[in-house]
């Protein structure tokens, strides 16, 4: 049964954790499996990571595909063995199996948003979304 309400998940109720084997990588998870099954989508998991000054997601590689947007800093990028710069606004689409790492590069931490998506054989082609527009009756609550 998928989720008709929405959820609203705040900031300031969400907590930095310490990922674990990696060096000063924290990480709030904004979209979990068991939420990704409350809304009826295929998803491992959504992130919201920061990489305090010298950090490193270490080199590793995923059996899904992983989406890095950096939205905060100065990073590097391990891609196919070689190390390249990259800084905020910044996309990186990393299949799954390949080995990668992001290096904080700045004086000031870095953020990210990765986004871990199930690659699967035989996958019903993708289109844009679609949008429907309903008659404004909400935009007066806003004043």
């Amino acid at each position: 049964m998928h989720t008709q309400e929405t959820e609203v998940l705040t900031a300031a109720d969400m907590t930095w954790e310490l990922m674990p084997n990696h060096i000063e990588l924290y990480h709030r998870e904004i979209v979990s499996a068991a939420q990704a099954d409350r809304l009826g989508i295929r998803m491992s998991s959504i992130l919201w990571e920061k990489l305090g000054v010298g950090g490193q997601v270490l080199p590793h590689h995923h059996d899904v595909v992983e989406i890095i947007h950096i939205t905060v800093g100065e990073v590097k990028l391990l891609c196919e063995g070689e190390w390249y710069s990259y800084r905020a606004g910044d996309t990186f689409h990393v299949p799954a199996g390949v080995v990668h790492s992001v290096a904080n590069a700045g004086d000031s931490p870095s953020e990210q948003i990765s986004i871990f998506v199930p690659a699967e054989a035989n996958v019903p082609a993708n289109h844009f979304f679609g949008t429907t527009l309903i008659e404004d009756v909400y935009s007066s609550k806003l004043r």
